[in-house]
C-alpha cells in the first residue's frame, strides 16, 4: 500500500493558565508510514485504537528543568499517555498480529515499539469495548479501585464524600463505597453530571452546597478538587476521618490556593494520604481486574465516556478535562 499520514499530536508550548488547543498542542501530518513495509527492527507496529485525556497531563505541560513526580512532555514531540493499539505486525518474541495492547502509547496514529516497556497484552474473555480499558479497566478505574482498597479503611454505615463523582475515577469510588455499605453524597459542576451519580447510588450534592447537616459528618473523603471544596470537607470532617488525596484539579492551572483551616486535621486526629496509581498498581493489579472485568461485563459496575473523535481534537479534550466540561472519561482516537 502507498504510505499514508501518520497524524500526530505535538506539544508546542508551555501554557500560562488553560492549555490552548492549535497552541499548546498541535495536530501534524507531515510524518507518513507505510504499515506495510516499513522496517521493524525486531518490534512490532501498532495502530492506535483509544487513547485517554486525563488531568494529570497538565502538570506535564511544563519546563523539563521542573522536577516532579513524572517527566515534562518534550516540546515538538507527540503526548504519551494511556491508550490501547492493535499489533498490525510484529517481529517481537510473543506478540503476533491482532494482539491488543495497553500502556503509555505515543498520540500518533502509528508507532513501532522495540519492546513491551511500559506496555502489556490485553485479554479480553468478555469482549468489552476496547474504549472500557483506558478508562473504568484503565489507569483512572485503577486509581480509583487501588486508593479507595489500600485507604479507606471502609466500616459499613459511614458517610463517603467524593469530588467530581461523575469523573471516571469518582464514579467508580462511588460505586466502590456503595459496594461497601457507605452512604455515597459526591459532588459534581453539573445537573447531568449530578443525574449521573445519582443513577449508580450516591446522595447528590451540588458543588454550592458544601456544608453537611450533622447527620451527615463525612467519616472518608475522595478528593479529586482541593481548594474551597477540601477545607469545607476539612470542616464537615468527623472525628478520626480518612482523606484520600487524589487530585486538586482546581489548582492545576490558575495555581494553588492555600487551603486555611488545616489544622483541623490536628483538632479532628484525621488521617490524609495522597498517591500515585504506580506506586499501588504492582499490589492490585490482579485483583483489580479479575474482580472489575466480569462486572464491566454485567453492567454491575457502570461508567460512560465522553469521545473526542480523532486525534485533531486531542486540544480540544484537554481542555475540557481540566476545565470539567467533558462528560465521563477524555479524549480518545477514532478508529481509522
Amino acid at each position: 500500500m502507498a504510505p499514508v499520514v501518520n497524524g500526530r499530536v505535538l506539544f508546542n508550548s508551555i501554557p500560562e493558565g488553560f492549555p490552548v488547543p492549535g497552541e499548546t498542542v498541535v495536530y501534524d501530518t507531515s510524518e507518513h508510514i507505510d504499515p506495510e513495509i516499513v522496517p521493524l527492527n525486531g518490534g512490532f507496529l501498532l495502530k492506535t485504537l483509544e487513547l485517554s485525556v486525563d488531568p494529570y497531563m497538565r502538570g506535564r505541560m511544563r519546563d523539563s528543568k521542573i522536577e516532579s513526580y513524572i517527566p515534562a512532555f518534550e516540546l515538538g514531540e507527540p503526548l504519551l499517555g494511556h491508550g490501547v493499539g492493535v499489533v498490525l505486525r510484529s517481529e517481537y518474541p510473543g506478540i503476533k498480529s491482532g494482539d491488543h495492547i495497553y500502556g503509555g502509547l505515543e498520540h500518533k496514529e502509528y508507532a513501532i515499539r522495540k519492546d513491551l516497556n511500559l506496555l502489556s497484552v490485553i485479554e479480553n474473555p468478555y469482549n468489552i469495548p476496547w474504549s472500557a480499558f483506558v478508562g473504568v479497566l484503565g489507569m483512572p478505574g485503577m486509581t480509583a479501585y487501588t486508593g479507595w482498597k489500600e485507604y479507606s479503611r471502609a466500616k459499613k454505615g459511614e458517610v463517603a464524600f467524593v469530588t467530581t463523582g461523575a469523573g471516571p475515577v469518582g464514579s467508580l469510588v462511588i460505586q466502590l463505597a456503595k459496594a461497601d455499605g457507605l452512604k455515597v453524597i459526591a459532588s459534581a459542576g453539573s445537573d447531568e453530571k449530578v443525574q449521573f451519580m445519582k443513577d449508580i447510588g450516591a446522595t447528590s450534592l451540588s458543588t454550592t452546597r458544601l456544608r453537611a447537616p450533622e447527620a451527615e459528618k463525612r467519616g472518608r473523603y475522595w478528593d479529586n478538587v482541593g481548594g474551597k471544596t477540601l477545607e469545607a470537607a476539612l470542616d464537615n470532617a468527623k472525628i478520626r476521618a480518612r482523606f484520600i488525596e487524589c487530585g486538586m484539579i482546581t489548582g492545576y492551572n490558575t495555581g494553588y490556593e492555600p487551603i486555611r483551616n488545616l489544622g483541623l486535621i490536628i483538632g479532628k486526629t484525621i488521617s490524609m494520604n495522597g498517591f500515585l496509581v504506580s506506586h499501588l498498581e504492582p499490589k492490585y493489579a490482579a485483583e483489580f481486574y479479575r474482580e472489575l472485568t466480569p462486572k464491566v461485563a454485567s453492567g454491575e459496575v457502570k461508567y460512560r465516556e465522553h469521545v473526542y473523535g480523532g486525534l485533531e481534537k486531542v486540544g480540544e479534550a484537554i481542555l475540557a478535562v481540566q476545565r470539567g466540561e467533558n462528560r465521563g472519561e477524555g479524549g480518545r482516537t477514532c478508529r481509522r
